[in-house]
């Protein structure tokens, strides 16, 4: 398994034991499990995830949507919008 595919695994466990995953929370989490190397801050000064990681998540996740007001994934709900971003 590959670096980035095993942090994407692990963002797809923390989402399952759980109905959100908020993007603050875990890129602590990624920090904390697996160093720095796979988030940062983005130009807005926000904690991040970098691409190859968020790559990885959104082929293990096709059922889930990012609520971008919220900064969170989450399960897709019937009433959502085609397409990942809500």
């Amino acid at each position: 398994m590959t670096p980035a595919l095993e942090v994407a695994q692990f963002m797809l466990d923390e989402l399952n034991k759980s109905t959100c995953l908020y993007q603050d929370t875990i890129v602590y989490d990624i920090d904390k499990k697996f160093g720095p190397g796979f988030t940062s801050l983005n130009a807005a000064g926000n904690p991040s995830i970098n691409k190859d990681v968020l790559a990885a998540f959104n082929k293990l996740t096709p059922d889930v949507v990012w609520v971008r007001g919220e900064r969170l994934w989450r399960q897709r709900e019937p009433f959502d919008q085609p397409g990942r971003l809500q």
